[in-house]
């Protein structure tokens, strides 16, 4: 039974006390001023709070100058906010929210000090993201007063708080700090006590593989970032982002799931310890992943790690022409993508009708664009005159680039592929936009395996600027380069993989997705608050139950069924929800039901 708080009830939390006043700190100190909240900074360092102080009257300067603060609020903030080494000066304070470094003595010793410095009914909020709150609640004298309170970097712009109890938790606690977070114009989602909570529970098993990919020389670091800023829509690249949290905060917070959950997935890359070993701890040190001008700066420079610019070695091929195959969206979107950029299209599908019907997509396409202003009449009907419908693959017999878009089998796609390698000129390259196959099984389906390559688009193909060139071990020097050149002509941006299962972009996003599925499945978090948590606490443009329903669950299932055979990971296997799901014919959108209800199209 839960010990009552006070006998009285809780005061409005009016005075809060914010101890740590590194970059979280400042900025949480910076929400409570300009709410109307009295806030006394605490860091044991007089340098530290002297910064913060600075920190926090250039940011309300800021605001000023963008109009979101008059002079006046701005100078009332500011005489709200004192700064202390000591933490007596908590005593007065209705709320206390700890930000000190990611380790058990270290918030231990500050709970334990507050404990004979504040008054008994004070809140007491760590704002740790790996650590267990019910361990630091049983340490103090008063555990019903203690939770999270988990704000997220930069905390005045993103709108999540993840509002942490135990099982020792007073509900009267967990009332008044969700109160208070709402009125400071944060979404506050409840969550219960296992490290990482709910967005950094599944962000960081994300990083943690992107940094594996990089230390596995698989992709370059800016390949991997632009690969998840084009093809998901992400606000950072996931290096990017471990350079800006600090490598070394992101091996304390995976180094805690690992210990509860024993999940590969969440076992540190190597590569982390080695950086943080070195104090190449990312942009607060000036150097991690990327190089920075200077500690604290968010500017890159070259540094010795910096690839060549044009990323491809060898000899251009001319390519004038373009064959595509399938009947599809994605093989229309890709068609009008070509003919956009004035190559002569050859669109190909099993009979004239469904040619045709994929040629009168890319009209409606077009059309909309017109209507939107973004091209011209004539520019829409000169595109739409270069696409030639066609019943049968001999009509790539001149193309130099056959492409296909067909559906996501390997016996289908090898046959297609024999038939190219039957029909194409000597010369041409031979592509496939597979999502998840072995590229190399197609190309060994040809008695030219080195004009053979991978160019997976994204949907829809139009709109997204992201590219995965996949290159086999039997791709040669000049169809590579030729299609890293052709990308750019079609105003798309290119990144080099290798041949293996998800490319960059599914084998970072689909196990991210499965795990977010885990969390439903396990009752820790709904859908609801889970998508809610990756849009405002990540900055995702949908959360991961809306994507799921989007992209089609037998999709998803699908790939991760491919990843999982080809790394033999135990954390990669299906979560058996996303399968019960896909058997019972529930697969998002498509079918007007997934992980919510949708009206069918």
């Amino acid at each position: 039974m839960v010990t009552p708080l006070s006998d009285t009830p809780l005061s409005p939390l009016k005075t809060v006390a914010v101890v740590g006043l590194g970059t979280m700190g400042t900025g949480i100190a910076e929400i409570l001023v300009r709410a109307g909240r009295e806030v006394v900074g605490i860091d044991v360092s007089e340098t530290a709070a002297a910064r913060a102080a600075t920190a926090l009257e250039a940011a309300l300067e800021r605001a000023v100058g963008r109009g979101r603060l008059t002079g006046r609020e701005r100078s009332d903030a500011l005489a709200r906010f004192r700064t202390a080494t000591d933490l007596k000066a908590a005593s007065g304070a209705d709320l206390v929210i700890e930000v000190a470094p990611e380790s058990y003595e270290v918030k231990q010793q500050i709970f334990r000090a507050l404990d004979d410095v504040v008054r008994p009914e004070t809140v007491l909020a760590t704002g740790t993201n790996a650590l267990s709150v019910t361990r630091l609640a049983a340490d103090s004298a008063h555990p019903e007063r203690v939770l999270g309170l988990h704000f997220f970097n930069p905390a005045p712009a993103m709108r999540l708080v993840e509002v942490v109890s135990s099982v020792l938790t007073a509900p009267e606690a967990v009332a008044a700090v969700t109160d208070l977070a709402l009125e400071l114009g944060k979404e506050p989602v409840a969550v219960g006590d296992r490290p990482g909570f709910v967005a950094d529970g599944l962000l960081f098993g994300y990083l943690n593989q992107a940094a594996a990919m990089y230390e596995a020389k698989y992709a370059s670091r800016e390949d991997i970032d632009a690969a998840m800023r084009l093809g998901c829509g992400l606000p950072m690249g996931p290096l990017a982002l471990l350079d800006l949290i600090g490598i070394d905060t992101a091996r304390t917070v995976l180094d805690a799931m690992y210990a509860a959950s024993h999940d590969r997935l969440h076992a540190p890359a190597p590569i982390l310890g080695q950086l943080g070993e070195a104090g190449l701890t990312g942009r607060k040190a000036g150097r991690g992943f990327y190089t920075y001008e200077a500690p604290g700066s968010a500017a890159v420079v070259p540094d010795a790690l910096t690839p060549a610019a044009d990323g491809a070695a060898g000899p251009v091929r001319a390519v004038r022409t373009v064959g595509v195959a399938g009947s599809g969206t994605m093989a229309s979107g890709i068609a009008e993508v070509f003919a956009r950029a004035g190559y002569g299209v050859v669109l190909a599908a099993r009979t004239e009708d469904k040619a045709r019907a994929a040629k009168g997509r890319v009209g409606k396409s077009l059309a909309r664009s017109v209507d939107k202003g973004r091209m011209s009449s004539e520019d829409a009907a000169r595109a739409l005159d270069l696409i030639v419908p066609a019943d049968s693959y001999e009509t790539f017999a001149d193309v130099d680039l056959a492409l296909e878009a067909v559906a996501e089998d390997l016996e289908v796609k090898r046959r297609l592929f024999a038939a190219f390698d039957e029909v194409c000129k000597p010369g041409a390259i031979l592509a496939t936009t597979t999502s998840s196959l072995p590229v190399v099984a197609c190309a060994r389906a040809t008695s030219r395996p080195q004009d053979v390559i991978g160019m997976h688009f994204f949907n829809p193909a139009p709109a997204m600027k992201l590219v995965e060139v996949v290159r086999t071990v039997l791709t040669g020097d000049e169809a590579h380069a030729t299609v890293r050149d052709l990308c750019a002509r079609l105003r798309k941006h290119p990144v080099d993989c290798g041949d293996r299962a998800g490319f960059i972009v599914n084998a970072l996003l689909f196990p991210y997705l499965n795990n977010a599925v885990k969390m439903v499945q396990e009752h820790y978090a709904t859908p609801d608050d889970i998508d809610a948590a990756m849009r405002l606490g990540g900055g995702y443009p949908m959360g991961p139950f809306e994507l799921l329903d989007v992209v089609g669950l037998d999709v998803s299932l699908a790939i991760e069924k491919v990843l999982h055979r080809e790394f033999r990971d135990p954390g990669l296997a299906p979560a058996p929800l996303l399968e019960h799901l896909v058997a019972a014919g529930c697969l998002g959108r498509k079918t007007g039901r997934g992980f919510r209800e949708h009206a069918r199209r």
